[in-house]
């Protein structure tokens, strides 16, 4: 049995290269805890029979190498980048909308140094933050006016906080929604001091239906786009426009929360073709505020492609109301989100989102080019050995509780080794570094490159040689 006196003393283990090495990377303190607990356990592995050691440098080792795991693990970051090899483009899970190169660059060069975030340079004295993005907003939306807020829940809380706490708001049965993680539309408008007034059937909601609920309580017409769900069969739905009209004439303002950040383009009428059923039609921000809307809000990371921020546009004298409420300095962005929103609504200005903004290139790719890379990627795999790997036709999704229902042709690439099951190698990729977040379809394991950046091509047969 080997005695205890083999394994060195902290001070000496910390006087090595290995424990300086650590000490640089992970500092001094969190250092010599590592260093003691890995030296406690060997002791424990050497009083239980099972810490046979040859020298006093074979137990420096085994100390320096589980101090330096225990640190490894300590401080893995807990959000990490992935590899989304699910084909589900907008993934709520795996942070919605990746950013395009143009909005890390503005991030990375705003938060370097000082910013503008609240300094008037033209004045040279105190600005405002929530005027940031605004001339952008309105230029691709064609609205008057625009703030930003945190995320889009938080957009429709401070509207209806704004306009119409303490008074009515009537909106459709069949808009009373649940979105991600549980969160009800009629929640978040209790909290806001409004009281609800709800109108219509599930399936079925007319503009008389809204015209006999106005009385002199009412503050606001809601219109909630179904954007996570679908009604088909036995539906009606009147048209924005139809609400417009008759809020005009009692003096209503009109709000829709649209949910996506659509705005417009060409997949958006493709993917789910023209004179589809309008329900299942993700609007456009534009189109909105051209059809009458007084307000419009809707979320950055979906379909606009940006950082996550609730974005609301529509009359200046109504965003204004919205800008002075005290909720907006619980509810405001900071500077990166700024600097990304305003780089991201910049390609859209400039005519170049289709091909530089993530999200709108993964859901304009043809089925052809990702077959194409399909055919590569799985010819690499089946060099490795013990893997099988062959393209087969596929569906990819929108996500992100746009477009439901629809579905995107793709190719995926069905991978299998030699002695693990689909579970279990689906497991083994969630471990790899970075982790590759895949699917079952069928008892076998599939690789959705329409979400994969085909920059990482080349990684996916690289660190599936890694799969032990």
């Amino acid at each position: 049995m080997t005695d205890f006196r083999v394994i060195p003393s902290i001070d000496e283990l910390r006087r090595s290269a290995a424990a300086r090495a650590l000490e640089a990377e992970f500092g001094p303190d969190a250092t010599l805890d590592a260093l003691r607990d890995a030296a406690a356990d060997l002791r424990a592995a050497i009083a239980g029979g099972n810490g046979d050691l040859a020298s006093e440098a074979d137990a420096a080792a085994r100390i320096e190498t589980a101090a330096a795991a225990r640190l490894r693990d300590a401080f893995r970051p807990s959000l990490q980048p992935v590899i989304n090899a699910t084909g589900v483009v907008i993934h709520t899970n795996l942070g919605r909308a990746p950013l395009a190169p143009a909005a890390i660059e503005r991030i990375a060069a705003v938060a370097r140094g000082y910013s503008s975030l609240e300094y008037d340079i033209a004045r040279g004295a105190r600005g405002r933050r929530d005027v940031h993005a605004e001339r952008l907003l309105c230029r691709v939306t064609g609205a008057e006016a625009a703030v930003v807020v945190n995320n889009n829940a938080a957009a429709a809380l401070i509207v209806l906080a704004a306009l119409a706490a303490g008074r009515e708001v009537i909106v459709s049965r069949g808009e009373l929604v649940e979105i991600g993680g549980g969160f009800r539309v009629p929640d978040v408008m209790a909290q806001s001091g409004a009281v609800l007034r709800e109108v219509g059937t599930t399936n079925k909601t007319r503009a008389a239906d809204y015209a006999a609920a106005i009385n002199d309580k009412t503050a606001l017409i809601l219109r909630v786009h179904p954007s996570n769900f679908r009604i088909e069969g036995f539906t009606e739905r009147p048209r924005l426009t139809d609400l417009v009209t008759l809020a005009r004439k009692f003096n209503i303002p009109v709000a829709e929360d649209l949910g996506s950040g659509h705005l417009g383009s060409e997949w958006g009428r493709s993917a789910v073709g023209a004179g589809s059923d309008p329900v299942g039609m993700e609007p456009a921000a534009g189109e909105t505020i051209a059809g009458g809307a007084d307000l419009c809000f809707f979320s950055g990371d979906k379909l606009l492609g940006g950082p996550q921020a609730g974005i609301i546009v529509g009359r200046a004298a109504l965003v204004d109301r919205v800008r002075r409420h005290p909720l907006m300095r619980a509810l405001r962005v900071d500077k990166m989100t700024y600097a990304a929103l305003d780089a991201t609504l910049t390609e859209y200005a400039a005519g170049r989102a289709a091909a530089t903004i993530p999200v709108q290139r993964m859901l304009a790719a043809s089925g052809d080019d990702i077959r194409a890379r399909a055919d590569a990627v799985a010819s690499a795999i089946r060099a490795i050995g013990g893997w099988r790997a062959e393209p087969i036709e596929g569906a990819s999704a929108v996500g992100g509780g746009s477009a439901p229902g629809v579905a995107l042709p793709t190719w995926l690439v069905a991978v299998e080794k030699d002695g693990l099951s689909a579970d279990a190698l689906e497991s083994r990729l969630r471990q790899l570094a970075p982790p590759i977040v895949a699917r079952i379809e069928r008892d076998r394991l599939v690789l959705d490159l329409r979400t994969v950046s085909p920059e990482q091509d080349g990684d996916l047969p690289r660190l599936l040689a890694r799969v032990g």
